[in-house]
């Protein structure tokens, strides 16, 4: 929406303020604009949309909630509207204090020692990738941005690699077609847990090298994991770490291609790029909202709060709130401090930050090593996992 419709949109009341505020599809191509008016006339407002919600924008208030396990819950779901399914995402959306045991059996496989041990096997993947746009006159950088962390994350899981045209389409219709057709995203779901049964299955009579396998063996709680519950771990991981990092990946690049100086000063001193990725982290966050339930009646900056209410986190307002960043909205590859959001705080924390990291460094330093120079070649939003189409300047 515009700046002077989303005036508009605020309530004369203080004390319900109401804003129209959207987090999917199209509505990102806005999302930032939107972000401005939010917290100058409204850090906390209402939405009616996906059953209604409030929205919380300020740096401070969206840590405040995420530390507040007593008063805020994840159940039913952190994710508004949900991945397809009714079913918990473990650990997402469990509280403390079961959500303890589950975060530190899933830890060590996401620790930075052994995310160091994939970096080798992200670069392979990297450069195999690359060697598929070589010679093309227009790029689809999407591909390349997608099939980075399918592959690596992909294997690492434990997945036949076979399969990863038919993952990447299951995450798609998950992600994104679920806010405009539900039927599209739960079909999706159901196709996944399908195939996660079968893999489990698979993996309890014929164990590999792999987390679901290592899952399968693992003690929790003096017990192994049951069917359901690897089920909803697996899906989880699935969903999560097959999307997130190649829209960072993506949207790096779309950024890159229309700021050809911010593209030379990383061609010409590649350190440079794990700064970048935490800038490109801040202000395109790929997860721009989570949500969270009221449990008790509260307050958040003067605005009463009933409990069963939703609360969303606008994590991608929070990494652009001036209190904290300064001039938010520039994206700047050398800002020396960077406490963004993006992978939230507190107890959910997200558990494949380390990973998430090491994949956009590596693709990013592989892509920009064999395409010094490119831009656009096609208009492109800087968000979803559409087409982004890029070329070498003649």
């Amino acid at each position: 929406m515009s700046n002077e419709e989303a005036k508009t949109a605020v309530a004369e009341s203080t004390n319900h303020p109401r804003f129209d505020f959207d987090f999917h599809g199209l509505a990102l191509d806005t999302i930032f604009d939107d972000y401005k008016v939010m917290q100058s006339e409204c850090p906390v407002s209402w939405s009616d949309r996906y059953g209604g919600f409030w929205t919380v924008t300020s740096y401070a208030d969206v840590r405040a909630v995420e530390h507040d396990t007593d008063t805020f819950s994840v159940a039913p779901s952190m994710i508004l509207p949900s991945f397809g399914t009714d079913r918990p995402l473990i650990p997402l959306d469990i509280d403390p204090p079961e959500l303890v045991a589950y975060r530190q059996m899933l830890l060590p496989f996401f620790t930075s020692k052994q995310m160091d041990l994939l970096v080798p096997r992200t670069r392979e993947i990297a450069r195999e990738l690359l060697d598929e746009l070589d010679g093309q006159e227009v790029m689809n950088a999407s591909r390349f941005a997608r099939f980075v962390p399918t592959m690596v994350f992909g294997e690492y899981l434990g997945f036949p690699m076979q399969d990863a045209e038919l993952f990447d389409r299951w995450v798609d219709d998950i992600v994104f077609a679920r806010t405009e057709d539900e039927s599209i995203a739960r079909q999706a779901a159901n196709d996944v847990y399908d195939y996660l049964r079968s893999l489990i299955k698979l993996r309890r009579h014929d164990p590999g090298p792999d987390v679901i396998s290592s899952l399968l063996a693992v003690d929790h709680g003096g017990r192994k994991l049951d069917d359901e519950e690897m089920l909803d771990i697996c899906y989880l991981l699935f969903v999560a770490g097959l999307e997130t990092t190649a829209g960072t990946i993506r949207s790096s690049l779309w950024h890159l291609a229309q700021h050809p100086q911010d593209l030379a000063a990383l061609a010409a001193d590649p350190s440079q790029i794990p700064t970048a990725t935490e800038e490109f982290l801040r202000a395109l966050s790929p997860v721009q909202a989570m949500a969270r339930t009221v449990k008790q009646d509260t307050e958040i900056a003067g605005v009463k709060m009933r409990a069963g209410e939703r609360v969303v986190l606008a994590f991608g307002a929070a990494n652009r709130d001036p209190e904290v960043f300064e001039c938010p909205h520039d994206i700047r590859l050398d800002r020396p401090a960077n406490p963004h959001t993006s992978f939230g705080v507190g107890a959910h924390r997200c558990l494949g930050s380390n990973l998430a990291r090491r994949e956009v460094n590596v693709a990013l330093t592989e892509f920009i090593s064999r395409f010094p120079k490119f831009e656009l070649a096609e208009p492109s939003p800087w968000h979803g996992t559409g087409r982004l189409a890029l070329r070498r300047p003649a």
